[in-house]
Formats: C-alpha cells, sequence, structure tokens
C-alpha cells in the first residue's frame, strides 16, 4: 500500500468519512545524477550571493515578487487554515468537468477499518456511481488549499486536483483556433479518424522514452555504443498539398 499524505474526514451534509490521500500514480521515470564527468564526483548545489561572490546560510535568504521582499513570518499569513477535512461543496456529472482542469490524481481509502467508517464510505462510492456525479470541494495538503474533484473508479474513491479557471488559457488566445475548413478535406479527416478509432485500453500504450532510457543505460553498462537516431526531415515539413496527404493516409490504414 502507498505511504498516507493525508489523513483526515471527507464531509458533505452532517455525514463524517474518515479517509485517508495516497498517491494514484507511480514515478518510474529514471533519476540521474548530475557528476563531474572527470572524476565521477556527484555536482553539489550551493545558493550564492551573485553581488558578494558568497555562500548564502539559508537563514539570510529572503523572499521578493515583483520589487516587493517579504519575510517568511509574512507569507505564512496568506497560508490557509490547516484543517483535516475536505469538505464537499456541490456534486456535477462528471462529463461536465473539462478535462484540462485535470491536476494530480490520488486516491482516498478508509481511514481504519470500523464497520461504520467501512460502510460511509462504501455508501458515498455507491451513491456516486450510480449517479454518476463527481463531487467538488476543497482541502489543505501541507500549505496549499486546493480545488478538487472526487469520482468512483472501480469502486474505489479517486481524489484529482484542479486547476482554477483563470489559470487556464482560453483558446482565443492560441492561434490556429476555429477559422474555416474545406467540405471535402473535413469528409476525408473524418474517414481518417474512424479508421484510426478504437476502444479506450491504457494498457496498449507505453512510455517508449523510459524504455530508450533503459536501453542507453543497459548498452552503457555493457560498453556499447549509443547510436544517435536520424531525424527524419519530412516529419518537420508543412503538408504541400493536405488532400494528397489525407488520401495517402486512408490508403495505408484500409
Amino acid at each position: 500500500m502507498a505511504r498516507s499524505l493525508w489523513t483526515g474526514s471527507l464531509s458533505f451534509g452532517l455525514v463524517n468519512v474518515p479517509v485517508k490521500l495516497v498517491s494514484a500514480v507511480r514515478d518510474l521515470d529514471l533519476h540521474f545524477r548530475q557528476i563531474h564527468e572527470k572524476d565521477d564526483t556527484p555536482i553539489e548545489t550551493h545558493r550564492v550571493c551573485s553581488k558578494e561572490g558568497n555562500e548564502v546560510d539559508y537563514e539570510e535568504i529572503g523572499n521578493e515578487y515583483d520589487g516587493v521582499v517579504v519575510t517568511d513570518e509574512e507569507l505564512s499569513a496568506a497560508d490557509p487554515a490547516k484543517t483535516r477535512t475536505i469538505d464537499i461543496e456541490s456534486f456535477v456529472d462528471l462529463e461536465q468537468i473539462d478535462p484540462i482542469y485535470f491536476d494530480h490524481p490520488y486516491y482516498l481509502i478508509p481511514a481504519g477499518e470500523t464497520d461504520g467508517t467501512v460502510r460511509a464510505y462504501r455508501l458515498l462510492a455507491g451513491v456516486m456511481e450510480t449517479t454518476g456525479r463527481a463531487a467538488l470541494g476543497r482541502f489543505v495538503l501541507r500549505t496549499k488549499e486546493y480545488l478538487v474533484a472526487i469520482r468512483v473508479r472501480d469502486g474505489a474513491l479517486a481524489l484529482t486536483t484542479l486547476r482554477f479557471h483563470d489559470e487556464v488559457r482560453e483558446v482565443d488566445e492560441l492561434p490556429g483556433a476555429g477559422g474555416r475548413t474545406k467540405p471535402k478535406e473535413v469528409k476525408e479527416a473524418l474517414k481518417l479518424i474512424d479508421a484510426l478509432s478504437t476502444d479506450w485500453d491504457p494498457s496498449r500504450y507505453e512510455d517508449c522514452y523510459r524504455k530508450r532510457l533503459q536501453s542507453i543505460v543497459r548498452s552503457k553498462r555493457q560498453g556499447g555504443e549509443i547510436k544517435m537516431p536520424e531525424a527524419d526531415p519530412e516529419r518537420t515539413q508543412p503538408v504541400p498539398d493536405l488532400m494528397a496527404a489525407l488520401e495517402a493516409s486512408l490508403k495505408s490504414y484500409a
């Protein structure tokens, strides 16, 4: 079982469900240390004053934003009240939440094995699964308050932190959004999408970059030579004839 990151209660109405928060994902990335290549010595990071050139003790480090210096004590005035409750403010249809707002996933598990705790947990999960609703609420993790969405995944409560609406860029800020398209190109593009359409199966998709890194490390350990991949210039060039490219793509999937 993953280590508990937070313990408290999930509150809706007058019902409190004791829960623990655990991460829903695992870090499988390869983490490299920085070393001095000449003698394989690890690199150390030091905080140095750019004016004096001397290392600065942590106690002497201040905080500055937009020309204003703020002390650690003053910064703490903005810290939210540290409660042990996830307060559900409302329920919404899960499909109404745009995935762009999703941030980091966690699981909520019962905090204890008493009959009352497990029953309350299962009741909330069962009702939410039946209605297809997600719960929106807030809670404090460490020193930050998060907006969260809680939904049911395979009988368990999954909590995902959400970005606030003003953190998401509006589409009208982006070039290329909207505009006109040619009917014939749309028709061919729809055919191509149909040809590539399948059911969602996450096990079909692997982290190819991590595999390539692992292969490089194995090869280096065995004294092998690392060959750099050759770039395909055609993959980065604009399509000269969009209709011809769509038709050729369809033929390749026929």
